[in-house]
């Protein structure tokens, strides 16, 4: 598989990221069942011989299931450490039936799960560390302290963060003296507000902006890589049946049409085009997909083979945004 460089960091790391979310099987404290265990042992097997070397978590994915049945699958499968990156997230505080979700970067929060994610990967040593939500009562200098911390003691080489704005990341960068090296946002062609932003702004009464601060060019001058998540839209673009009492019904199926005729034409399957769409951009966008279906793993990495031309990527923009271009 072909590699780019993760941000300004001296990693090299594989074109497409697997995401692990779904390994535990469900969100709930019942056990991982020798069925969930061994689907999730072919997919990252699948994952593994498409030439995938970068392992997305968080720890709270399944209630920390999924870290522990990779952690499990490395140990079973005597993957060599070295030869992978595992990356994870902290920061989402589950909520329960007498308290609500919260985001929490404290540092002892951010100790805590760090901590905890080591001990059910069966490593000693995150590659990257990414902030999960905005914390809305983040306090940089706090954050910039725990990140320190962990660095000195070799339990996270690299930081960044998930679904943060430009302004957000500006923020936090005032304080932490340790360059991020990623962003993780939804980015997909049913999700086109991170690219729609840099397009729309300067439209007369436009009602299409997310405020999200065009955070996409953001990362590019800063050499932040993207790492888009739900790159296959939650797979209504390749066949996962569309709800007719949704209100994007219409749109969701006719920008599908025109991903299955596309994929036609190429010989390949619409998951291709989803993730070769992203691939286009030359921001160098690392998709981080998450399915576990052996042949969706496989035509994913098609897409690193599959081109498409500057034509092809606005016919598939313009139809996922679901407006024209001005």
């Amino acid at each position: 598989m072909s590699t780019i460089q993760l941000g300004t960091s001296k990693l090299t790391v594989s074109r497409i990221a697997y995401g692990c979310m779904p390994l535990g099987g469900s969100w709930d404290d019942a056990p991982v069942t020798d069925d969930i265990r061994t689907r999730a042992f072919t997919a990252l097997d699948t994952a593994y011989e498409a030439g995938m070397r970068f392992f997305d978590h968080a720890d709270i994915y399944c209630r920390g299931k999924s870290e522990t049945v990779f952690g499990q699958w490395m140990k079973e499968r005597k993957i060599d450490r070295k030869g992978i990156h595992i990356q994870t997230k902290c920061g989402i505080q589950p909520g329960s039936a007498a308290m609500p979700t919260r985001f929490n970067f404290s540092r002892e929060w951010i100790f805590s799960s760090v901590d905890g994610s080591l001990a059910r990967l069966g490593t000693d040593y995150l590659d990257v560390l990414l902030l999960h939500r905005p914390d809305v009562l983040a306090e940089p200098d706090e954050i910039a302290e725990a990140f320190m911390r962990l660095k000195q003691t070799g339990k996270v080489r690299n930081f960044g963060v998930s679904n943060h704005s430009a302004a957000q990341i500006e923020l936090l960068t005032t304080k932490v003296p340790i360059p991020f090296v990623a962003n993780q946002i939804e980015l997909s062609l049913l999700h086109t507000a991170p690219l729609d932003d840099g397009v729309n702004w300067n439209i007369s009464g436009n009602a299409h902006l997310t405020g999200g601060g065009w955070t996409v060019e953001y990362c590019r001058k800063h050499e932040i890589t993207i790492q888009p998540w739900s790159p296959l839209a939650k797979g209504l673009l390749g066949g996962r049946e569309i709800r007719q009492d949704d209100p994007r019904a219409a749109h969701i199926e006719s920008t599908a049409q025109i991903v299955r005729s596309m994929a036609a034409d190429k010989g390949v399957q619409p998951e291709t085009i989803l993730i070769a769409w992203l691939l286009k951009h030359p921001a160098k966008f690392q998709p981080v997909i998450g399915t576990r279906d052996p042949d969706r793993i496989r035509a994913c990495v098609a897409a690193i083979d599959t081109p498409i031309s500057r034509d092809e990527w606005y016919t598939l923009y313009q139809a996922g945004r679901g407006s024209k271009l001005p």
